[in-house]
């Protein structure tokens, strides 16, 4: 029996977004900011996606890049971003805090799922900087998410597959395991065979050359060598065509 599964596609920009759609994504995950791990997307870049989109559109709320210990101004600017996200007819908010002992933040993390409602709630991979996978899956569910995101507390999904299926087994369909992180078209197939998900979560992009005739060398804006001024990555349209076909096999 084939199995069905939808496919989440993590974008940073809105032209990505659209890019996906036509591809044949079931939804979108939009963020900025992705060599950070995603952040909360600009105000403009909500409304414009949800605009644009006919599919599902979830947004990360995520106030900056690093830990997921979050003080009170952080939390509010979470809780303000939800609010703007209902506003603009978003179907889903993406978000996780956790404890400085690397615990699931359940009592902080529900409240802003209960104030997000009718949104669903994705409890993203900071759940796989816990200290507990199994005790962090129930605190999770106790939460109320609706969908729990984690490339099996690894780098990258298809080194964490074991887990994500042990995760999926004591889940019993409480709530939804998506795979994700570095999934792509060479180990889609493995993934969604050995966790049995029905959901995937991945990027699919490819990069593009900028524009600019001018060039400067020698300066970063962000002051991290490494990152390229005249490249960006975007949802690589074929490719993610190709990772669909290779889904309707499964």
């Amino acid at each position: 029996m084939r199995m069905s599964i939808s496919l989440e596609i993590c974008v940073d920009s809105v032209e990505s977004a659209i890019s996906a759609q036509e591809a044949g994504a079931d939804r979108i995950e939009l963020c900025d900011n992705l060599t950070e791990g995603g952040t909360t997307p600009s105000y403009g870049a909500i409304v414009s996606a949800r605009n644009n989109l006919d599919i599902g559109l979830n947004v990360i709320i995520r106030p900056r890049g690093g830990d997921f210990l979050y003080s009170d101004l952080e939390y509010d600017i979470m809780r303000r971003d939800i609010d703007i996200c209902g506003e603009s007819g978003v179907d889903g908010v993406v978000l996780g805090i956790l404890r400085p002992e690397g615990t699931i933040d359940i009592d902080r993390s529900a409240r802003l799922i209960e104030f997000a409602n009718p949104m669903t709630a994705t409890f993203h991979r900071a759940f796989d900087m816990c200290s507990e996978p199994l005790q962090g899956l129930e605190d999770v569910i106790s939460t109320g998410a609706s969908r729990l995101l984690t490339s099996g507390l690894r780098n990258k999904a298809v080194d964490g597959l074991e887990l994500i299926r042990q995760l999926i087994v004591q889940a019993d369909e409480r709530i939804i395991i998506m795979p994700g992180g570095g999934i792509d078209e060479t180990n889609i197939t493995l993934a969604a065979s050995i966790t049995r998900a029905k959901e995937i979560h991945l990027t699919g992009r490819k990069i593009i050359d900028s524009e600019m005739i001018f060039r400067r060398q020698g300066i970063s804006m962000g002051g991290i060598s490494g990152i390229p001024e005249f490249s960006r990555k975007v949802t690589d349209i074929e490719k993610i065509k190709s990772i669909i076909s290779l889904l309707k096999l499964i």
